[in-house]
């Protein structure tokens, strides 16, 4: 599985005002809560996994982006949403840079092989200066979701 197959436009969002990491997550969660199949875990309960995993550590890799992702038991399949924020926001990155690429993954709590492989990819993905370049020039929700197909079709 990869990154590319999880990418639909539904769960990606372009947010020109957002005020704080917390809403930064509340918008990931209600972009995974919709789209696609129907049934599936409320936005609250994403929220609360997604705010869980930052408790531990923050997922702010740098460079502006973060990798928000957590686990939840009544999940089918694995899930991605991507936000990208006009003005950054605080996450408690490495690099103490204000985050404006967040992708969120989330993942049916007993899938430990697919969440650390996709986090890899995601990981990987990330790391490269001309990806995190792509995304934020896209000029819509279309264009970046063509930017991250294009760059996480391969696993």
């Amino acid at each position: 599985m990869t990154i590319a197959e999880l990418i639909t436009a539904d769960r990606i969002g372009l947010e020109p005002e957002c005020s704080s990491q917390k809403r930064a997550l509340e918008t990931l969660a209600e972009l995974l809560a919709a789209g696609g199949d129907a049934e599936g875990p409320a936005s609250s309960a994403i929220f609360e996994a997604l705010s869980a995993r930052e408790k531990l550590g923050s997922t702010g890799l740098g460079h502006g982006v973060a990798i928000p992702h957590g686990r939840l038991p009544d999940l089918a399949t694995p899930r991605v949403a991507v936000l990208r924020l006009k003005q950054g926001v605080d996450f408690d990155a490495m690099d103490h840079e204000p985050v404006d690429i967040l992708i969120a993954l989330l993942v049916p709590e007993a899938a430990t092989n697919d969440h650390l492989n996709l986090l890899a990819q995601l990981a990987r993905g990330l790391s490269q200066p001309d990806t995190i370049a792509a995304l934020r020039r896209a000029g819509d929700a279309s264009a970046l979701e063509q930017e991250l197909v294009g760059r996480f079709s391969e696993g």
